[in-house]
């Protein structure tokens, strides 16, 4: 569309528009996303070397301390600062699972602890949560007929 035939509005907000540093954010984003899987990687390490895991059964724990790590810092305001920084970094990792949970219900507390907090915390937490153990029955039950049937030992 030419400058002449864009409509007066848009010419003002194009003037008026900050450029977004593009390139930058997303490396941003991809050095925070990669250190939050960098010291996710360490805690399994830990695991590995201090408790009686394998690499195999260290995923589990590994990612159940890194979501209460990312509630703990939501909880105390410092995962929404580092999500202000890296952008869709802190996000995308698991730990923004754990960052969204918290704020739901930060965001909802003065409305009371059943109504609000706990009315609130599950709705993205909910539909994951679900979602989960409705595929990990399912995967859980074909694995059984499958042993059971012989197909696999």
């Amino acid at each position: 569309m030419s400058q002449q035939n864009k409509p007066l509005f848009k010419s003002e907000t194009d003037r008026h528009d900050k450029k977004r540093p593009i390139l930058k954010n997303c490396i941003k984003a991809f050095v925070i996303g990669g250190l939050i899987c960098t010291i996710g990687q360490l805690i399994t390490v830990l695991l590995i070397i201090y408790f009686p895991f394998t690499e195999q059964t260290a995923g589990n724990p590994t990612v159940s301390i890194m979501v209460f790590l990312s509630m703990l810092l939501t909880g105390f305001g410092l995962y929404n600062k580092l999500g202000q920084f890296a952008g869709a970094g802190s996000a995308v990792p698991v730990t923004g699972f754990g960052n969204a949970v918290v704020s739901a219900a930060i965001e909802h507390r003065s409305e009371g602890l059943v109504l609000g907090v706990g009315g609130n915390i599950f709705k993205l937490a909910g539909s994951v949560i679900v979602f989960g153990v409705v595929s990990a029955f399912f995967l859980a039950l074909i694995k059984t007929l499958l042993i059971q049937w012989g197909f696999i030992s």
